[in-house]
């Protein structure tokens, strides 16, 4: 077995132990290989190994990833920050986004979705614990932006997506995800048809899945080390 694959092995049985421990079925929780920073055979690697959904940060970084791995049956989400200038690659190249925090991006997502592909999946960002570098929309302010974006033609609302603060211990860190949690059941309470809960990576994944999380996102224990930014990505 490749690093790769032994490291992927352990973080399936971590999510594995981690259902089991919050009384839930192993499959309810879905792992999204961060692969942003390292290269297609990085990617090629993971796949030979049985992973087929993966996650990038940098735009342009990720298009051409995607570009040159089409001949694999991969699922592309984008859990970067989006500015505007980059909304027609994003529409263009990604199936799912997980960062959407303003009715402005999601409107250009919509509009520049071309017309031969499926609907963009998309989560609205939160920043659930109001931290001060976090992008993300306030909690208050969600069912709005989440009740506007439900509307446009070329998404489909999937659910909601937070990265809060580190926490100093499982039971802190599980107290933020629990308000995610929350938000998350209230928002479908209103009607909306929600099913994924965007939250716990490498270092906070058992709880965040002790809190109700559906897909989790893991680079560093899958991957290794990640390399430094690409320049101009």
């Amino acid at each position: 077995m490749t690093k790769i694959s032994t490291q992927l092995s352990a973080v399936q049985q971590r999510i594995h132990d981690a259902c089991l421990a919050a009384g839930r079925a192993p499959a309810a929780v879905k792992l999204l290989a961060v692969s942003k920073t390292f290269d297609t055979d990085a990617v090629q690697a993971a796949f030979a190994a049985g992973q087929t959904l993966f996650g990038e940060n940098y735009i342009q970084e990720a298009v051409e990833k995607i570009t040159g791995l089409r001949h694999l049956p991969l699922e592309w989400h984008c859990i970067g920050p989006i500015q505007s200038n980059k909304t027609r690659l994003v529409a263009g190249h990604f199936d799912w986004v997980h960062t959407v925090d303003r009715l402005k991006v999601a409107e250009r997502l919509s509009e520049q979705r071309p017309a031969d592909l499926a609907p963009l999946q998309v989560c609205i960002q939160v920043n659930v614990d109001g931290g001060a570098t976090k992008s993300g929309v306030a909690p208050a302010d969600a069912l709005a932006l989440a009740q506007a974006v439900a509307k446009l033609p070329r998404l489909q609302l999937r659910g909601i997506m937070c990265i809060p603060e580190p926490a100093p211990d499982f039971a802190a860190a599980c107290e933020v995800f629990k308000r995610a949690g929350d938000l998350f059941e209230a928002l479908r309470a209103q009607g909306l048809a929600l099913d994924t809960l965007s939250m716990g990576m490498s270092a906070d994944l058992e709880a965040a899945i002790a809190s109700g999380s559906t897909l989790v996102r893991v680079g560093s224990a899958i991957f290794g080390t990640r390399h430094a930014k690409p320049v101009g990505h």
